[in-house]
C-alpha cells in the first residue's frame, strides 16, 4: 500500500510538471518578436490580409482560448496542424522520431562506455597522475560547446581519415556514429565527475574490506560490490542529465544535416511555425519527465536503503 501511494505521489508530480511546462511553452511563444501571420504572408502584405490570416490561425483569439485550443491540440487532435506544411504535426513528428531516438540511444551507450572506465580510474588512482589527468580533462571538455566539438570530430573522422560521413543519414548506422559521439562527449564530463566521486564516498565502506577480508579478487570486489552501489547516485543524475542530452542531441543533428526531429525544430523555429514548436517543446519535456520517474523509480528498486524503509 506505501508503495502504491509513492508510485502515485510521484506520478502526481509527473503530472504537474508537464502541466507547468506546457503553460510555460505557451507563455513563451507568445512573447517571441514576430508575428506569424506577417512572416508567412511577407512584409508586403496589407493589414487586411494579416489580419485575416490571424483570424485564421486563431491568433486572435484571447489568451486562455488559445491555451485550450493547444491543450486540445496536444491530447485530443494529434498536434494540430502546421502552419507551414499544412499537415498533422503528429505526422512531422513520427516521421522523424526514429532517428533521433537511434541517435539518443547511442549516445547513451558511448556515454556509459566513456564514463564508467574514466570514473574508475580517477577513483581507483585518487589523488594519482590518472586521477588529476582525468579531472582536468573532463573540466576542460565541460566549456566546449556542443556544434564546435561535432566540427572538430567531422574535420578529424570525417574529412581526414575519412571514417564516417559529414553529414546526412543515407549511410544507416554509419551517419549516426559522430553525432551520437558528439551528443555523449557533452555529457560524459558531468557523470563521470558524479561517478568517481560516489566510488570515492563508496570505496571506504566496511563491507568492502570485509569483501577484500574473505579473499575476494580485487577485480569482483570493484564489479560486484563497489561499483554497483557507486551506480546508484550515478543513475539518478544521468536520468537528470537526460534532458541535457536530447538538447544537446537537436543541435547535434542541425551540425551533421540529420533530419530528425532537432533539424524539425530548428527549421518550424525559422519558419514561425509555432504549432509545431509548441507541440516539439511539449512532447520532448513529457519525455524528459517521463525518464525522470523511471529513473526515480528504479532507483527505488534496486537501492536497498528503500527496501528497508519499506520493512520497517
Amino acid at each position: 500500500m506505501k508503495l502504491v501511494r509513492e508510485l502515485g505521489r510521484l506520478g502526481l508530480r509527473a503530472v504537474l510538471v508537464a502541466a507547468g511546462v506546457v503553460l510555460a511553452t505557451f507563455l513563451l511563444l507568445q512573447v517571441v518578436p514576430g508575428d506569424v501571420a506577417t512572416a508567412l504572408l511577407g512584409s508586403h502584405a496589407t493589414p487586411e490580409n494579416v489580419a485575416e490570416l490571424r483570424a485564421e490561425l486563431g491568433l486572435d483569439l484571447p489568451l486562455a482560448q488559445r491555451l485550450g485550443n493547444l491543450v486540445a491540440d496536444l491530447f485530443v487532435h494529434g498536434g494540430g496542424t502546421s502552419i507551414v506544411n499544412g499537415v498533422s504535426v503528429n505526422k512531422l513528428i513520427f516521421s522523424r522520431v526514429g532517428i533521433t531516438l537511434s541517435i539518443v540511444a547511442l549516445a547513451i551507450v558511448f556515454a556509459v562506455a566513456l564514463s564508467v572506465p574514466l570514473a574508475l580510474l580517477a577513483a581507483l588512482s585518487h589523488d594519482r597522475v590518472a586521477d588529476h589527468t582525468v579531472r582536468v580533462v573532463t573540466a576542460s571538455a565541460l566549456a566546449i560547446p556542443a556544434f564546435l566539438l561535432g566540427m572538430l570530430l567531422i574535420q578529424y573522422f570525417g574529412v581526414q581519415l575519412r571514417w564516417f560521413p559529414v553529414g546526412g543519414s543515407d549511410d544507416g548506422l554509419r551517419s549516426l556514429v559522430l553525432p551520437a559521439a558528439t551528443a555523449a562527449l557533452a555529457v560524459v564530463p558531468v557523470l563521470t565527475r558524479s561517478l568517481r566521486v560516489q566510488l570515492l564516498q563508496v570505496s571506504s565502506s566496511d563491507f568492502l574490506d570485509a569483501a577484500r577480508s574473505a579473499g575476494l579478487p580485487e577485480r569482483r570486489v570493484i564489479f560486484r560490490y563497489l561499483l554497483p552501489n557507486a551506480a546508484i547516485p550515478a543513475l539518478t543524475l544521468a536520468g537528470l542529465n537526460f534532458a541535457a542530452l536530447v538538447g544537446g542531441t537537436f543541435i547535434v543533428e542541425k551540425v551533421f544535416a540529420i533530419p530528425g526531429l532537432g533539424t524539425l525544430m530548428f527549421d518550424s523555429i525559422s519558419d514561425r511555425d509555432v504549432t509545431v514548436v509548441q507541440t516539439l517543446v511539449v512532447y520532448t519535456a513529457i519525455a524528459v519527465v517521463i525518464v525522470n520517474l523511471a529513473t526515480e523509480v528504479a532507483v527505488r528498486a534496486i537501492d536497498p536503503r528503500y527496501r528497508l524503509a519499506k520493512i520497517s
